[in-house]
């Protein structure tokens, strides 16, 4: 049986980057634009079937994702378990528009008619509030369609109104509708070279006090760190929000691919959290993938496990602005994909936890998860995703927190806030709850293991 997922985009850019996502994994899957499995590709592949019974191994987990409308899957025809939120039409229509726009259940698109205008308050309180009854319907009865759903993954942008604003409402009320749920977000943070709007540090900070409390797990990606691996990796000086959005669609599929296809050792969003989530408010990963490099290059490039460790433990591939040495791993995950040697996995990973010990937390002894998925991107022989909690992270909120401490020390912008019945109270809670959270990344980091004195005189008295 397979566990399902509810995929929920909101706002602009989560659609965006929603629709980069479902191009790479219906791919991935071989499924055509009518919806079909592609039976040709997969025979001209090489026809995956692991276990042999007859199912090709990218239909084996493909309901996570989703929902096929006849029982026999090389026949049926696959729709996306995707809710499409939006405060104004304009992005529909665009998706619409597209290739991709026949293959989502067009009774789950969701859109209002008055825009967020990059209000948070508007996208939490009233223009969001209107709408999230019915997102919450169509949530309902994606639902009711699945076996044994195991979660939800939320993509959204924290600069904008209705990301922002109308995410974490969706957040929150999922959370209360479906407690035992895991929820999983991927949030796009702001960054201060590639600002969209002014009022970002306030949409941001006001939406990490509620990621805080009603996300298991959020995956951290920043502009202005997917603009650095373009210049730095990729040498593209002038990178489209479409190739951006495709950076994340990689991370994404690579975060998802021992949910979606068979592997040596099976993966869901329970187990990421607990081996990845030590204390609950720290919840927040960094995520870096490897191989990123130019079409032209791949081919010049031999690419090993070495390779793909010492890439996606490197700075210059990391999804986020941060600096590793500003902090310290207390977790971290690395999916491979690809046909390798569980052997030669372990080997790396054994290495890299001795050699980059100080990296590392002293108080947790194993902090490296690794795990093999057969099936490579659609692209590639092989790849790695590495997704990691550390206190390096507190930079991001530290930057938030100082833009967000400039303007609101004014009063700038507030009354626009105030108008759709916000409290100036709210601001202040969640400029604390974000700076507590900074403290204590900053605690866990200088935490050192030392052995307790009982500890001693126990050994003392054997």
């Amino acid at each position: 049986m397979v566990r399902e997922i509810i995929h929920i985009q909101v706002g602009q850019c989560g659609n965006q980057v929603g629709c980069a996502f479902w191009n790479a994994i219906k791919s991935e899957h071989l499924v055509g634009p009518d919806g079909k499995f592609d039976k040709k590709a997969w025979e001209a592949k090489g026809a995956g079937d692991e276990d042999g019974d007859g199912i090709p191994d990218e239909l084996e987990n493909i309901d996570v994702y989703f929902r096929g409308t006849v029982d026999e899957k090389m026949d049926a025809k696959w729709v996306p378990r995707a809710v499409l939120v939006d405060l104004e039409p304009g992005t529909m229509d665009v998706i619409k528009a597209s290739p991709i726009g026949t293959f989502f259940k067009p009774d789950n698109m969701v859109f209002g008619n008055n825009g967020a205008g990059n209000n948070w308050a508007k996208g939490h309180y009233t223009e969001g509030a209107e709408l999230v009854e019915n997102v919450l319907d169509k949530v309902r009865q994606e639902i009711e369609q699945a076996d044994a759903p195991q979660g939800f993954q939320i993509m959204h942008s924290l600069g904008g109104g209705t990301g922002s604003g109308m995410g974490t409402l969706l957040l929150l009320k999922i959370r209360d509708g479906y407690p035992d749920r895991i929820t999983s977000t991927y949030s796009i943070f702001p960054s201060p070279k590639v600002s969209d709007t002014v009022v970002e540090p306030y949409n941001a900070v006001l939406s990490s006090h509620q990621l805080l409390e009603n996300s298991d797990e959020t995956f951290i990606v920043d502009n202005e760190a997917l603009y650095n691996i373009n210049h730095n990796v990729l040498k593209n000086k002038q990178p489209t929000y479409t190739e951006l959005n495709g950076l994340i669609a990689q991370a994404t599929c690579g975060v998802t691919s021992s949910l979606r296809f068979p592997g040596k050792l099976n993966g869901d969003l329970r187990k990421l959290g607990v081996n990845l989530v030590p204390f609950p408010r720290l919840h927040f990963f960094l995520i870096s993938q490897a191989p990123l490099m130019k079409k032209e290059d791949q081919s010049k490039v031999k690419l090993t496990v070495q390779e793909l460790t010492t890439q996606a433990y490197s700075a210059r591939n990391f999804y986020s602005n941060v600096k590793p040495d500003d902090g310290k791993y207390l977790a971290s995950s690395f999916v491979f994909r690809g046909s390798m040697s569980t052997q030669d996995v372990d080997d790396n990973m054994e290495k890299l936890q001795t050699k980059q010990a100080d990296d590392f937390v002293e108080w947790i002894p194993n902090n490296i998860k690794s795990s093999i998925v057969i099936v490579p991107p659609s692209d590639l022989p092989m790849s790695c995703t590495y997704v990691a909690n550390t206190t390096a992270l507190k930079g991001i909120f530290q930057r938030l927190a100082t833009q967000f401490g400039a303007m609101y020390r004014r009063k700038a912008f507030l009354h626009w806030y105030k108008g759709e019945g916000m409290d100036e109270m709210e601001f202040q809670e969640a400029d604390k709850n974000v700076r507590d959270l900074i403290t204590e990344y900053q605690d866990k980091q200088d935490a050192t293991y030392e052995e307790d004195e009982d500890d001693e005189d126990e050994d003392e008295d054997i």
